[in-house]
């Protein structure tokens, strides 16, 4: 495919990521809005029919992600093929773990709805492994988050290094990015979380829908630099 292609293939795909994944987000915090791992699991119960196109939306996005990295890696790669290669690979990577959410997600609403079946786990039981699975949700989004951070890292680096975009955008890019990289170990870590760790995403949804639509409307400059 072509470099503007590429562009045109990337700028929709980073606004239907933005479109399956934030929908996907408040459903299933709506569907588990609750305290206490049993009260959690309970209302996923409730909710069977949010969490299931909550899992049809998370699915969708490795796809997704799998699509950004590659139409990306066709625009960048004339620029610097090995880092190109580098950020197609955190963007792969980022693909694949997305998929760990939607199998936490099934455990969870089979506890919720396996009560009378044979087999199904004690209330004991059902609210630790409902607690560890809540858990790889969270830690399975903050490691995916990570790889998508330094990808897009080295992708806006690219952009902003063979003046691609405005080097406004790639800057606001790059600083969003470098946010990320070093607040989402932190926060995996357990050493940021609260309201921090939302703002910090701000910067990353003004860049991504900007980047989008200007690789939507204007594409890609040629390359001045290979």
């Amino acid at each position: 495919m072509t470099r503007t292609t590429n562009a045109r293939i990337a700028g929709l795909t980073y606004l239907v990521y933005i479109a399956l994944g934030i929908p996907a987000m408040v459903l299933f915090d709506r569907a588990s809005n609750a305290q206490g791992t049993a009260a959690r699991i309970a209302r996923i119960a409730q909710h069977a029919s949010d969490v299931r196109i909550v899992l049809v939306l998370t699915l969708l996005t490795c796809f997704a992600a799998l699509l950004l990295a590659v139409s990306l890696y066709g625009i960048t790669r004339d620029e610097d093929r090995d880092l190109a290669m580098l950020a197609l690979s955190c963007r792969v990577g980022e693909g694949v773990l997305n998929a760990m959410g939607p199998m936490a997600t099934l455990g969870l609403l089979w506890l919720g709805t396996a009560v009378t079946e044979a087999g199904a786990p004690d209330a004991a039981a059902a609210d630790a492994l409902g607690g560890f699975l809540l858990n790889v949700r969270g830690w399975s989004g903050t490691i995916s988050a990570t790889f998508f951070a330094v990808g897009s890292t080295l992708f806006s680096y690219l952009l902003l290094r063979g003046r691609m975009v405005p080097a406004a955008l790639a800057w606001l890019g790059v600083v969003a990015s470098v946010l990320l990289v070093v607040g989402l170990p932190l926060q995996l870590a357990g050493f940021l979380g609260g309201p921090v760790g939302w703002f910090m995403w701000l910067p990353m949804l003004v860049f991504e829908v900007a980047l989008a639509l200007w690789l939507l409307i204007k594409g890609v400059a040629i390359l001045e630099s290979g």
